[in-house]
């Protein structure tokens, strides 16, 4: 097992105003030659939107883009002529393919708007621009949830154009979960979103990370309640 952390202190930070936003990984202004990504995981960023501000419209093409409220209301409008109102319980993704345009803004004009923005390389290119959301609601806890995995995937309500899976998980304090990789080629990334937990022989805490290469599982125990989004991805 190879470990890589990425620990909170550690990440990219740019405050702009309206826009509070950590990076996991290099992104914008932020440069790290160590954090460029994590396999195809290119962009895991934590962010904070003021009330009624948020993302001009704006182009993206070939890349699979998810985006993960914790907290508000997102407005999303892009050029497929979807106009969506999402919340915490929604996951949205977005296959940007040939090339699209969208916004992202805070639906609320008195409350601020938190949300997790992933950005994973496909593994075709210049494929038909595509949008798809589910409402996830009150997932069960102490166990892992996939949600995201590739085209043609029965174990998950969306997909993606890659050999990838997105999973959330919710555990009490003193359980312990396993994640077991589809291929033993893919590393696997864990992102504590609240609480603590023990992994790989590290200790994570509240916007910690780490990442997992050469293990066929990883097994992930709560020291507190804490809740999780594992991906696993190609590493090449």
């Amino acid at each position: 097992m190879t470990t890589t952390l990425f620990p909170a202190r550690e990440r990219g930070h740019g405050n702009h105003g309206w826009l509070d936003s950590y990076h996991t990984f290099s992104f914008a202004s932020y440069f790290n030659p160590n954090r460029v990504r994590f396999g195809m995981l290119r962009v895991f960023n934590d962010d904070t939107v003021t009330p009624g501000a948020g993302f001009g419209t704006h182009p993206h093409d070939n890349m699979e883009i998810i985006s993960i409220p914790l907290e508000g209301v997102i407005n999303h409008k892009d050029s497929m002529n979807n106009v969506r109102g999402l919340s915490t319980g929604d996951i949205q993704i977005m296959s940007a393919g040939t090339g699209l345009t969208h916004s992202e803004y805070n639906g609320s004009e008195t409350d601020v708007l938190k949300f997790l923005q992933i950005w994973i390389f496909p593994n075709e290119r210049d494929v038909e621009p595509r949008y798809a959301e589910t409402h996830i609601g009150e997932l069960p806890r102490n166990v892992i949830n996939t949600v995201i995995g590739p085209k043609g995937t029965t174990e998950a309500p969306l997909w993606m154009h890659q050999r990838a899976w997105l999973s959330l998980a919710r555990i009490d304090a003193g359980t312990t979960v396993t994640y077991s990789s589809h291929d033993t080629q893919n590393g696997v990334f864990v992102f504590v979103i609240e609480g603590e937990v023990s992994t790989a022989n590290e200790q994570l805490g509240r916007r910690d990370a780490i990442g997992v290469t050469d293990s066929n599982e990883v097994s992930v125990t709560a020291t507190a309640s804490s809740d999780l989004v594992i991906i696993e991805v190609p590493m090449s």
